[in-house]
């Protein structure tokens, strides 16, 4: 029987890679109109299957709150009428977006007469993967519909309804605008072969695979995948306070960059205080935070002057919490707050609250995450806050993408080279 299904699951996956390879060449074609057509229709039809979608989030949440999980996974699962409205808004604001296909990055001549374009090309088919975010559906779909791609989503079983109750509106989009339906498909089983399936690559037809969700996940894919992955393994994601930071304004973005929403990947993870300022900012900041409902787990140096506190362990150095948590330390200035950052960080996204260039100009240059902020909140790495109209997902690696993976990440290029008869000698 299990051998029946493993079969059946397999014809459906290398149908559906059939489906999106043959979906992508017209895709790469298609025009900025067309192509801005499907989703201003796809934002159209979100808003108008409102409750639709909201029905199907309840069976979601009704299911994963009999299996128990954790208060961060809700809210990442949870659409409400104002998150509906926001992710129609981000569907539109990628329609606003510039076209990158066939945008020429660079060009030049050389001395024999030949003239040279790089120009963005779509990458072709991408398998994405991730778990309780339905919004990433839309997402996903409207950023790789825009850069001229086809892709496979496979959400999480969690959110097996809300997905789907999205994905009905990007397919009538698709429909409205006369593009392959199969350009945006959503596998329809939770079945974990499905994910095996998809990281064979289905016979070539994908071209790119980009998790989005837990460590195990990601995890998984970065091991087994046969194509190229864009991921981040996790979030550990740090705030430092240097002496020359001014204390109201360190107190607002360290509590935003924690409690705003604690299960993303941009909410901070540690805290570090310059040691010379120990006196004037720990323990308003660390008091803000308890105040919001934070647990602080802090060194015995912490400890010794802010009673009460939970004692911090090497494992919380290395931990991504997604969660009211956060982990404090005093450090020896910028070099001690590099030092700890280069040490214990997942090259994802690290702030600095400074109002002195030399100390903010070090922290730039030597730190090597993939975003780097000063004075502003750690929940700012987000692509939508980028002006990008959203995002697939963070990518921490170095090949390709880095950083907010939106349209202009979701391309390659090819070179253009125009002669007028020229030879080699």
């Amino acid at each position: 029987m299990l051998d029946q299904v493993r079969t059946d699951i397999d014809a459906l996956m290398d149908t559906i890679g059939r489906d999106a390879r043959a979906a992508a060449r017209p895709l790469s074609i298609a025009s900025a109109e067309q192509k801005n057509r499907a989703l201003e229709v796809m934002a159209a039809e979100i808003l108008a299957n409102r409750d639709a979608i909201l029905a199907a989030n309840a069976l979601d949440l009704a299911s994963a709150k009999e299996s128990g999980v954790a208060a961060s996974f809700l809210d990442r699962l949870t659409l409400t009428p104002e998150r509906i409205d926001g992710i129609a808004s981000a569907v539109r604001d990628i329609a606003g977006l510039k076209d990158p296909v066939g945008d020429v990055i660079a060009e030049w001549d050389r001395p024999n007469g030949l003239h040279i374009e790089r120009v963005r090309t779509p990458l072709g088919v991408i398998g994405v993967i991730y778990e309780s975010r339905p919004n990433v559906t839309a997402d996903a779909g409207a950023l790789c519909l825009k850069a001229g791609n086809a892709v496979i989503l496979r959400g999480g079983s969690d959110s097996v309804n809300s997905s789907q109750a999205i994905h009905s509106c990007l397919v009538a989009g698709l429909k409205a605008a006369g593009l392959p339906e199969h350009a945006i498909q959503y596998v329809p089983v939770t079945d974990r072969a499905a994910v095996g399936a998809m990281l064979s690559g289905l016979g070539g037809a994908i071209d790119v695979i980009v998790p989005r969700g837990g460590k195990s996940l990601v995890a998984r894919v970065q091991s087994e995948a046969r194509v190229p992955v864009f991921a981040h393994l996790e979030g550990l994601c740090h705030v430092y306070v240097d002496k020359s930071a001014r204390l109201e304004m360190a107190r607002d973005i360290v509590l935003n960059a924690k409690m705003r929403r604690t299960g993303v990947c941009g909410s901070a993870e540690t805290l570090l205080i310059d040691r010379a300022a120990a006196d004037t900012h720990l323990a308003p900041l660390v008091e803000g935070l308890l105040a919001a409902g934070c647990e602080v787990r802090a060194t015995d140096e912490i400890r010794a002057r802010i009673p009460n506190l939970v004692p911090a362990t090497e494992a919380d150095w290395s931990t991504e919490y997604l969660d009211a948590i956060i982990s404090v330390s005093l450090v020896d200035g910028i070099s001690g707050a590099i030092e700890h950052i280069n040490r214990w960080s997942s090259a994802h996204t690290e702030a600095v609250i400074a109002d002195d260039p030399d100390v903010v100009e070090r922290f730039f240059t030597e730190i090597d995450s993939a975003i780097l902020l000063h004075n502003a909140s750690t929940q700012f790495a987000d692509g939508g806050e980028f002006g990008m109209g959203g995002e697939i997902g963070i990518a921490t690696g170095k090949m390709h993408a880095r950083g907010p993976v939106g349209v202009e990440q979701l391309t390659s290029f090819k070179y253009r080279v125009r002669g007028t008869g020229q030879v080699r000698p």
